[in-house]
């Protein structure tokens, strides 16, 4: 089946084989890179995200790819859409924000004359709900009454629907990832430029 592949991988020789193998390593990380500049850029470790569920429908459905921020100066308001992560939960989700509320703590800060003084500093507590569930979120939070700010990866600045759905497919047939990945692979290994 793959003989003619074999066959020009020895016809190709080895420090071909090597270039092709640092070629594809180079993509890879290139990749990686621009995914770490992104999440710098954006202020969130996961600048896009796929929608899972169809919690938010009919704003978005199952497979929509969609585009986060996260100013650490904005504050959240009722009726904006924000991707959340629980302690303890892997699984990133979207839903609305229902209620916020501000609570001012102190934070000890050193002055100019070696005194510790306490700054006045603004928290957010916030309430989500998804579009399309009955109740509020607080049973997703896992013990917390709220969501703190801590807890948001970002604010859904844009979408791509249906777009998410190769994830989605490759997340549920594990083989489809590891064919495809293999396949890419291989093509980068043959390839002669």
């Amino acid at each position: 089946m793959f003989s003619d592949e074999i066959k020009t991988l020895r016809r190709l020789g080895f420090r071909h084989l090597l270039l092709q193998v640092l070629n594809f390593a180079s993509v890879i990380a290139s990749g990686l890179m621009i995914w770490k500049g992104l999440g710098l850029i954006t202020n969130t470790e996961s600048p896009i995200v796929v929608v899972l569920s169809g919690s938010m429908e009919p704003a978005f459905y199952r497979g929509d790819l969609l585009f986060l921020t996260n100013p650490p100066t904005e504050r959240y308001h009722t009726g904006d859409i924000t991707v959340y992560k629980v302690p303890g939960g892997d699984i990133p989700i979207v839903h609305r924000v229902l209620e916020t509320h501000d609570v001012i703590a102190k934070k000890s800060k050193s002055s100019s004359n070696g005194d510790i003084e306490l700054a006045p500093v603004q928290n957010q507590l916030l309430l989500t709900k998804g579009d399309n569930n009955a109740v509020d979120d607080i049973e997703l939070y896992q013990g917390l009454d709220w969501l703190e700010r801590r807890h948001i990866v970002g604010k859904v600045r844009g979408f791509l629907p249906y777009i998410g759905y190769v994830t989605i497919a490759m997340n549920d047939f594990p083989q489809l990832k590891y064919a495809l990945l293999g396949g890419l692979g291989l093509l980068a290994l043959i390839q002669r430029e």
